[in-house]
């Protein structure tokens, strides 16, 4: 899954970044509010996580930009983007603000990191009920995007947390073709981006642990020139 931080304070920033990178999540981080703006027109995101005092464009301006759907800088697939409100701002008046903008939660700094993990994952778990089970699969394969476990005929695969999201990716995507770069924007950071030598050698560890497990050898398929994706059922 995929995080916008958009946060000024650069330590706080870094901070946040590493907590959520270490529970496997991909994060993205934005100093001020047109910058996250530019990430946002241009990368699908699970969960954004907000400052409301920024520069350029102020955090409550950014989350009404967010859920407008006739505004002209709307895009129909973040209206319904989970928002967590991070502001020094504590009073019920800011509070209310802050959810009539648009935010879905709302924390107080300075806050405990276990308590805003917890909300991270609160906020995930209700967008995924919202749109898909968290389990989901593709002919014998299984994934559990919970849990982060997967088998195939019931057999375990053993994946890294980058397998994991490939194969995810991949079984969102059905038949749907992935280059090699749209896959790293997918689950890379924007930071952190591998070459496509990376990723070739992630497809080949794939393959060759759902053959272990029965899978066919073509289950995931190259198309050459374009990509990869599942073998058609």
């Amino acid at each position: 899954m995929r995080i916008l931080v958009v946060e000024d304070d650069v330590q706080l920033a870094e901070m946040l970044m590493e907590a959520l990178t270490d529970r496997q999540y991909v994060v993205d981080i934005a100093q001020d509010g047109e910058e996250a703006w530019d990430c946002i027109k241009v990368l699908e995101y699970d969960l954004v996580v907000l400052d409301i005092t920024l520069p350029k464009l102020d955090g409550v301006s950014f989350c009404q930009r967010l859920r407008s759907p006739t505004s002209r800088h709307s895009l129909s697939r973040n209206i319904t983007i989970p928002v967590l409100m991070l502001t020094a701002r504590d009073t019920l008046g800011d509070k209310i603000t802050g959810l009539d903008a648009g935010a879905d939660d709302y924390m107080v700094k300075p806050f405990e990191m276990p308590e805003l993990m917890a909300r991270v994952r609160a906020l995930l778990r209700r967008n995924s009920a919202a749109t898909s089970s968290s389990d989901f699969g593709w002919g014998n394969l299984r994934l559990n995007s919970s849990t982060y476990e997967a088998t195939y005929s019931d057999k375990p695969l053993h994946l890294t947390p980058k397998e994991f999201a490939l194969l995810e990716l991949m079984v969102s995507s059905g038949r749907r073709v992935l280059s090699r770069a749209g896959i790293i924007e997918r689950i890379w950071s924007l930071d952190d981006p591998p070459s496509e030598e990376t990723v070739k050698s992630h497809i080949k560890s794939l393959r060759y642990k759902l053959k272990d497990v029965g899978a066919a050898d073509d289950f995931i398929e190259t198309v050459h020139g374009l990509g990869y994706r599942l073998k058609q059922l």
